[in-house]
């Protein structure tokens, strides 16, 4: 698997126990559907599903920061450009939260926007969905779901995407990398929003590296990429960043990754490992 693009800046061998265990869960392969090929599906350029992480780790006023981002991501004029730009001038969207390996829950369907009065509903939808919380931080769980948003969408895209957002490895459910991989042998393209607003410590389940997690485990297919967010001021402005990336179907230059980079640079199942060290056998969803 090849180095995907990182913007604005940027697996060792895991425990015996953590690959039995993913092994255990990581039940069925997906079976590669495409789009919607339904008569009635509405041809867009693309279907893109914001998979936003609301695991205890992400403070309320992050998670009131991401909302914000996305909604006035939606009515920028640099986003409203992107779309007219596309070939259908038109997209679908829907937003997903998604925290332990079965806790994902769809708080916007999927919506058609096709100028500013569309992008302004879908704005004041996103707005006004309460926030919530909950345990564990499962990427690959996040994933299949998102996954399975496709298949009867009632869209169908020249592209799809999955925008995952969140501030913290993979600790539950099957290995992320394994996961990436089967959706984009279906045709996806994941994209990666990592949080990186607070200084990694021993006492948390912070990495230090998450964008370099990201890039490595997390994004894949054809254009994908990893935007990280350093500080709150940037956090609107890399949201509205991604999306027109996204709409557009932009491909950045790629950086120059150095030789030596070949060589993992970060553990894929890093985040399963700090769990059993901090918590063994103990599983609090």
């Amino acid at each position: 698997m090849g180095r995907r693009q990182v913007l604005a800046g940027g697996c060792a061998a895991a425990a015996i126990a953590i690959a039995a265990y993913s092994v255990a869960v990581w039940a069925a392969p997906i079976v590669p559907r495409f789009a919607d090929k339904s008569p009635s599906a509405i041809p867009v350029d693309v279907e893109l599903v914001l998979a936003v992480d609301v695991s205890y780790s992400m403070d309320p006023d992050e998670q009131e920061l991401q909302r914000e981002g996305y909604a006035k991501a939606f009515t920028s004029k640099e986003f409203m450009q992107a779309l007219r730009e596309g070939a259908n001038g038109k997209i679908a969207v829907t937003y997903m939260e998604w925290a332990g390996q079965f806790d994902q829950r769809v708080i916007m369907p999927w919506r058609l926007i096709e100028g500013p009065e569309s992008a302004d509903s879908v704005a004041a939808e996103i707005a006004a969905a309460p926030t919530r919380r909950a345990s564990r931080t499962s990427i690959s769980g996040g994933l299949r779901f998102a996954r399975g948003l496709f298949d009867h969408s009632g869209y169908r895209g020249v592209r799809r995407v999955i925008d995952v957002s969140g501030d913290g490895a993979n600790n539950s459910g099957p290995p992320v990398a394994a996961m990436r991989d089967e959706l984009i042998k279906s045709g996806i393209v994941i994209n990666g929003l990592p949080i990186m607003l607070k200084r990694a410590n021993p006492g948390t389940m912070d990495i230090k590296d998450l964008d370099i997690y990201y890039e490595d485990c997390v994004v894949g297919g054809p254009g994908a990429f990893v935007i990280p967010v350093r500080t709150r001021e940037k956090f609107i402005e890399a949201i509205r960043t991604k999306m027109v990336l996204e709409v557009a179907g932009r491909q950045q230059s790629p950086r120059v990754v150095p030789a030596s980079a070949d060589k993992p640079r970060i553990s894929c199942l890093i985040g399963e490992q700090m769990w059993q060290e901090r918590w063994g056998g103990f599983d609090f969803h």
